[in-house]
């Protein structure tokens, strides 16, 4: 397959091709805790580089710069929950958020308020913060996260083998679906994401932009994950 992309050998691949790797570890490792090394999600990143080589297919029309992007970013996430150290009763609690959150808004029509999940769970507002806080605090959490749920694979997450035509649709019809969901967050939720995820500032840059403290960010952030979540629930 290398022949097809021109590389006669795998040296030539990872000279071409490592800025590209080294770029998608660099941007996935602003969202990870610190306790996260470069070099550990560059090397996940090569695989994926590999791989991509070795599957593409130029018949099906997609240029394997984006290909390899969507290979290269799938390992660095896969190695990443590999090592995921978080508690199952963070996993448990988060979907028990997703599911409040969509209940409301399932039952009002609208964006659900922090009392109302609060209220759904049964629980206070200061707890729900809580939990928000550890969901933001011990995992990826983040529009990457949508892709690899933890139970069910959904939008960009192909199994085993090459995206063939009806997946490469899938995510593209997924990609949509995912703008059209972050641009009916609540104002505040959507700002920090533009901000997170398109300027790249940190929590505590958001923070002072909005007057708030940089735990509160965490928390409009962790929330605004999953309520896309919530609304995405389908394309499980």
């Amino acid at each position: 397959m290398y022949n097809q992309l021109t590389f006669k050998t795998s040296h030539e691949l990872l000279d071409q091709y490592t800025p590209l790797v080294k770029r998608i570890a660099q941007h996935l490792l602003l969202r990870l805790p610190s306790s996260v090394v470069l070099d550990d999600l560059v090397q996940a990143g090569m695989i994926g580089l590999l791989e991509a080589a070795k599957r593409f297919d130029p018949s099906k029309g997609a240029s394997f710069d984006t290909y390899a992007g969507i290979r290269i970013r799938g390992s660095i996430i896969d190695e990443v929950r590999r090592g995921d150290w978080t508690p199952r009763s963070v996993h448990r609690n988060g979907r028990r958020v997703t599911e409040a959150i969509r209940a409301v808004e399932f039952r009002t029509g609208r964006d659900a308020s922090d009392a109302e999940v609060a209220t759904e769970l049964q629980i206070s507002v200061a707890e729900y913060h809580a939990l928000l806080q550890d969901s933001q605090d011990s995992r990826l959490f983040s529009i990457d996260e949508l892709s690899h749920d933890d139970d069910d694979s959904v939008g960009m997450q192909f199994e085993g083998n090459d995206p063939g035509p009806d997946q490469l649709f899938q995510g593209d019809a997924f990609r949509q679906a995912l703008a059209g969901a972050i641009d009916s967050l609540p104002e505040r939720e959507k700002l920090v994401m533009a901000l997170y995820y398109d300027e790249e500032l940190n929590l505590k840059e958001i923070g002072s932009i909005l007057g708030v403290s940089e735990s509160r960010v965490s928390q409009i952030h962790s929330q605004a994950a999953m309520r896309l979540k919530s609304r995405l629930r389908d394309w499980q």
